[in-house]
């Protein structure tokens, strides 16, 4: 039987982190400052791949970002494929700063 994967934040370790199956799966780095939170690394171990685990951590990290009402810097590249794909997301991206991270959307301001 395999455990739902679980996401928490390790703020001392400035991650959010990923477990399943009673281990570390992954982890999602940050730089936490007042208003913005800047994630900077995202990775998943090779053997739990394939499972969708980076989107749900990343899902999770973002929605608690937007709980704690902090701007998203997405400097990781999977952290902003991600967002680019998940529209309703893209608000977390303060708007003066969606180009520099390729995030522009064309159908609104």
């Amino acid at each position: 039987m395999t455990d739902q994967p679980e996401v928490v934040d390790n703020p001392d370790a400035e991650r959010f982190e990923i477990h399943a199956d009673g281990e570390l799966a992954g982890f999602a780095e940050y730089k936490l400052r007042p208003s913005s939170i800047a994630f900077v690394h995202t990775e998943i171990d090779a053997a739990f791949g394939g499972r969708g685990m980076g989107g749900q951590l990343v899902r999770a990290a973002l929605d608690s970002a937007r709980e704690r009402g902090l701007a998203v810097l997405p400097y990781c590249p999977f952290v902003r494929r991600w967002i680019s794909t998940h529209a309703d997301y893209l608000d977390l991206v303060p708007a003066d700063k969606r180009a520099k991270f390729e995030l522009e959307q064309s159908t609104s301001e």
